[in-house]
């Protein structure tokens, strides 16, 4: 059987898994080195490397790696450009040749995140049921991913962009340099920018404590959580502009495709739960055209192993299947 592993990259943290065909058989994660490219590739060897340990698998008997990465993605070269949540990997990183150099020339594809995320879904996890599906998942940013007919959507390249639809015409400003994207109001950095901006502005808050109590150097959404549970006003406020615009554009994409499911992901959502993930299907119903039946917003089956599970299955026909030496 194919030995496959799946590497999902964030600007927060890393997350690898190996597969035994349809099973994960071993996984790890670290902080997203916040030093360079070089760094950056260096620790997604390691885990890897890692990974194949605590499965008890021999380096030798990899077959493919899969990579899901935030930016634009040349598949044909494994290249990355214009990811500006990983450092380092704002201009062309050639992060699939690099990797496969670092692990023994192994197979490296390289696809977007949250397209490998979906696909992890869809496959295994909460949308295996749908073959009509629309991915959203929040985290440092938000990306989205499509499935249409049982098959990945990819358009012209950049199908699934929600994070880029704009929820609030000259809104805030967003990370891609646009005003009102949905990625300004719901992705973690949006919300952190927008935290600084009202502390800045006199408004009390305990976020910027709790981060530096919980040891971490940005608004995880761990940390968010934790001023949620604390009361913190300014925390509450912030998660209820996300739901609404998360609102707004779920609705907008479903009156336009009419999806039979919508899973809604990452780091934030899979931190705050099915709570979550209620409120912002109920912030969307007022949007949608056809009320009855609508699309069911779900949370996540796989969790935060989404995306390095879709990025080991979609590498399943190119690898290799190694004897155990």
């Amino acid at each position: 059987m194919v030995i496959t592993a799946g590497v999902d990259l964030g600007g927060t943290k890393i997350q690898a898994a190996v597969m035994r065909g349809r099973r994960v058989v071993g996984q790890a994660r670290r902080p997203t080195p916040q030093t360079g490219a070089g760094e950056v590739i260096a620790a997604m060897a390691d885990l890897v490397m890692e990974s194949l340990a605590l499965a008890g698998v021999a380096a030798g008997e990899l077959g493919a790696v899969g990579v899901g990465t935030p930016g634009i993605v040349d598949s044909d070269t494994g290249a990355v450009s214009r990811a500006a949540n990983v450092p380092g990997f704002e201009e062309g990183v050639l992060l699939g040749p690099e990797l496969s150099r670092l692990l023994g020339d192994v197979p490296v594809r390289v696809d977007n995140d949250v397209r490998a995320a979906v696909v992890g879904e869809h496959r295994l996890g909460a949308g295996r049921s749908y073959s009509d599906l629309l991915g959203v998942f929040v985290g440092t940013g938000v990306g989205g991913g499509l499935v249409l007919g049982g098959r990945l959507r990819r358009g012209l390249g950049a199908a699934g962009e929600i994070g880029h639809a704009v929820v609030q015409p000259d809104g805030r400003r967003c990370s891609c340099g646009r005003r009102g994207c949905l990625e300004a109001y719901a992705g973690r950095q949006g919300i952190e920018r927008q935290a600084r901006k009202r502390q800045a502005a006199g408004t009390r808050t305990v976020l910027f404590q709790t981060m530096e109590k919980m040891g971490r150097d940005r608004l995880t959404s761990g940390v968010i959580a934790q001023a949620l549970k604390e009361g913190d006003d300014l925390a509450h406020e912030l998660i209820e502009d996300a739901v609404k615009a998360l609102g707004v554009a779920l609705a907008s994409a479903q009156n336009l495709l009419d999806m039979q499911a919508i899973v809604l992901g990452g780091g934030l959502a899979d931190k705050l739960g099915p709570e979550f993930v209620e409120r912002v299907e109920k912030a969307m119903k007022p949007h949608v055209f056809a009320e009855h039946p609508t699309a069911p917003v779900l949370p996540t089956g796989l969790g935060d192993l989404s995306g390095a599970v879709g990025a080991a299955i979609s590498v399943a026909s190119i690898g290799v299947a190694r004897p155990r030496p």
